[in-house]
């Protein structure tokens, strides 16, 4: 199974890469749209669609990616968009992480189906555009999320149960601890003080989310850093809710070893867009 994982690792790394450093955005905007249309696919799947409707939706995430792209949507038509996903981020997923698996599984599954299709097309717009920022913004935005999920996994097995003896959300994720959320958040923090240090230090091209955010004050780059990782772990809980309401353990098998496209990429649908509106202004 490692192995299994390292080399799907290798091959999708060997496609991302080049795209990410491709001089033209379109390239990466290419591969983030086949990649949402596949999480499309997984998500209609989950959420009660048949084979043929899960394909259509997929191919139709491609064809919205494709027209967002040839529209090129103002900046202050972005800030909208950006600011209506934090609004539905923020409440909806408080909501549903609140109510649990069973309120999920009672919403009609159209209703699931459009919701998730609505999501995953905002979060390419939101990879997209940080991508157009530059690949030093769009790195440590996806950092944030790798790191919030690495530093909370140590600390929930080194300390997980130690302090508090209720998990995070027993009926959705039982195996996350509060302690590990504690240590996702301290894990972020200090890789935006450490970004922030190489920007200063290096010329890195344009700057990152973290030197952006710090440049209005200090006190908001904190409150963002730690707002972005509470949201992270939001769009995790979420993603293991849906997987519950469908008794299913992986997304898919898309990606041998690793499960599904919406496994690898749950945390950064919130986080995406939400990084979005805090450097928007």
């Amino acid at each position: 199974m490692l192995r299994l994982r390292i080399l799907t690792a290798i091959a999708l790394l060997a496609v991302l890469l080049p795209a990410v450093f491709f001089p033209e955005a379109w390239l990466f905007a290419s591969v983030a749209g086949v990649l949402m249309a596949c999480a499309a696919w997984e998500w209609f799947r989950l959420n009660g669609a048949g084979s043929q409707k899960a394909v259509l939706a997929g191919f139709g995430c491609a064809v919205v990616c494709v027209f967002l792209w040839f529209t090129h949507p103002q900046s202050e038509s972005l800030s909208f968009v950006w600011l209506t996903a934090a609004v539905v981020w923020v409440v909806g997923g408080g909501v549903l992480i609140r109510s649990g698996v069973m309120a999920w599984a009672r919403l009609n599954a159209n209703v699931r189906q459009v919701i998730g299709f609505v999501v995953l097309c905002i979060a390419w717009l939101a990879v997209v555009a940080a991508r157009v920022r530059g690949i030093n913004f769009l790195f440590s935005v996806m950092a944030l999320v790798w790191v919030a999920d690495i530093a909370a996994y140590f600390a929930g097995r080194g300390l997980g149960g130690r302090f508090f003896d209720q998990k995070l959300a027993p009926d959705i994720s039982p195996g996350k601890t509060r302690e590990g959320a504690i240590g996702g958040l301290v894990g972020v923090l200090l890789l935006a003080l450490g970004w922030m240090w190489v920007d200063m230090a290096y010329a890195t091209g344009s700057p990152s989310m973290y030197t952006l955010v710090a440049s209005r004050h200090w006190g908001f780059m904190l409150l963002a850093v730690m707002f972005l990782g509470v949201m992270s772990i939001c769009g995790d809980l979420l993603e293991s809710l849906v997987k519950r309401a469908a008794g299913a353990k992986d997304s898919s098998q898309l990606l041998p070893g690793h499960g599904g496209v919406l496994d690898r990429i749950d945390a950064l649908l919130p986080v995406l867009p939400l990084a979005m509106l805090l450097t928007a202004y």
